[in-house]
């Protein structure tokens, strides 16, 4: 199907950069849902310079999540996954940032490849869309992610204190 795209749209076309990237989200999001890997590498643990997320707001990830929420992404994506408050949830929501990193990661290196092929046959300027694209639907992403989950898992750790906590407290009494 990349193929008939590709020679339809032709493979320097922003169209082209735009489609392929939006199929290989389909494809890979839809491997991701059917087989739920554990995502438990060390690569996804959080790194000491990332907790204060400083390094990621340099980059405009805040910039970035507010494109997200105008263009109507966050509305979408609350629809269709509604946040509840539950421990569940949060967690929940944190292998999420695992799976959306990781299925970006992998769209990422696919079209990296892909644009080095456009940029070897065509020119840098007949790849710009790639790498445009590629930035935009797959750098900032996983910079969103990569933002969220140090938060996500202090959420957690709180919310597991205050259980026990209150666990606690109901046993005293």
């Amino acid at each position: 199907m990349i193929l008939a795209v590709a020679y339809l749209l032709g493979v320097t076309s922003f169209s082209f950069a735009w489609v392929f990237n939006f199929m290989l989200m389909m494809a890979v999001s839809s491997i991701m849902q059917t087989f739920k890997p554990a995502l438990s590498a060390e690569y996804f643990d959080v790194k000491v310079w990332e907790n204060g997320g400083q390094v990621y707001r340099w980059f405009g990830v805040n910039i970035f999540r507010k494109l997200l929420v105008w263009v109507g992404w966050e509305r979408l994506h609350k629809a269709v996954s509604p946040v509840k408050k539950d421990l569940e949830a949060l967690q929940r929501m944190e292998y999420n940032t695992r799976q959306s990193e990781f299925g970006h990661l992998v769209i990422f290196f696919i079209v990296l490849g892909f644009t080095f092929f456009v940029l070897y046959q065509y020119g840098l300027e007949q790849s710009l869309w790639l790498i445009f694209l590629n930035v935009i639907l797959n750098v900032y992403p996983i910079l969103v992610q990569r933002y969220n989950r140090p938060r996500l898992q202090k959420a957690i750790q709180v919310w597991k204190r205050l259980s026990a906590a209150s666990s606690n407290v109901k046993i005293t009494q």
